[in-house]
């Protein structure tokens, strides 16, 4: 039986200043874990010229998640503690498990109209596998299979299965889907859902109307009045949607189309110790990686 996951809470994507002076707005992070689990955070860094972004993200440490970046104009090189070095442009994918602890930097570039756009999604890593070893999943944009379940609708799959396309994002113990979705203008679309899995869609062109038979008014909004009574609540650039249980989400595109990005995962439920970019799951495992930091041996 199809149940239709209503919404829980909307909220308005905020302006923030991160890395060495990167202005980026952020759907949620640093903030109540269990809402989101296993994700920790998803930043917006789009920005239309290179003073927004141009001082990036010099090296710092990660330990105990993964980073996913997802470029969509402009490019990103990194470069880490290990040795690797790459770029990834538009349409690219960088998924890196942190695991047990890496250095890395990330440096954005404009593309020719001066643009850098991109997301980073921030995934936890259970209790088992925060000491892995690091690694990264370097996924290039012809590598990302595009599914199309019905006319008006295409998928870019960059993790999970949907619709019999596999994306190529492999072997991650959260079991995330992450899509690029798109709907032509009007299109109404049920996409699948696992049941018992956190899910979000985080929309950044045209609008969309979700669970269309959710109140409006009986969610949690977050950021500003989105409703406007004669249209309904149809949703825009930089609105997050988060999703209650059920096996499929309801979305409705409006008269100029939507694309947006859809996340899902299967919750962890573990404690979350957390600072800055090292998340662990008790306040003593992070006093030894700050140890580890001091004392030089924070690369395994």
């Amino acid at each position: 039986m199809n149940e239709t996951r209503k919404i829980k809470m909307v909220i308005k994507s905020k302006p923030t200043l991160e890395g060495a002076g990167v202005h980026l707005r952020r759907a949620f992070g640093f903030g109540k874990t269990s809402t989101f689990d296993p994700f920790l955070l998803l930043d917006d860094f789009r920005g239309d010229s290179p003073d927004m972004y141009e001082k990036g993200f010099p090296w710092h440490p990660h330990r105990g998640i993964e980073t996913i970046t997802y470029v969509l104009a402009g490019t990103v090189e990194h470069s880490d503690s290990l040795g690797n070095k790459g770029v990834i442009g538009p349409g690219d994918i960088q998924w890196m498990t942190a695991g047990s602890g890496i250095m890395h930097q990330e440096m954005p570039f404009s593309n020719p109209e001066g643009r850098m756009y991109g997301f980073q999604l921030w995934a936890n890593l259970p209790r088992v596998l925060k000491m892995s070893a690091p690694r990264y999943q370097d996924i290039t944009s012809s590598q990302v299979p595009v599914a199309s379940p019905q006319p008006g609708v295409e998928l870019r799959v960059i993790c999970g299965d949907v619709a019999g396309v596999h994306g190529p994002a492999k072997n991650v113990a959260i079991q995330p889907e992450y899509i690029d979705l798109s709907l032509a203008p009007g299109v109404e679309y049920f996409h699948p859902t696992v049941r018992g899995h956190t899910a979000f869609a985080y929309v950044f062109e045209g609008e969309a109307e979700f669970s269309c038979e959710t109140d409006p008014y009986s969610y949690e909004v977050e950021g500003s009045n989105y409703f406007d009574t004669e249209r309904g609540p149809w949703l825009g650039n930089h609105s997050l949607v988060v999703f209650d249980d059920g096996n499929r989400v309801q979305i409705k595109a409006g008269d100029k189309g939507v694309r947006m990005l859809f996340i899902s995962g299967k919750p962890l439920g573990e404690p979350v110790a957390w600072y800055g970019p090292i998340v662990m799951n008790t306040e003593e495992e992070l006093r030894t990686t700050f140890r580890d930091l001091q004392n030089g041996t924070f690369i395994k």
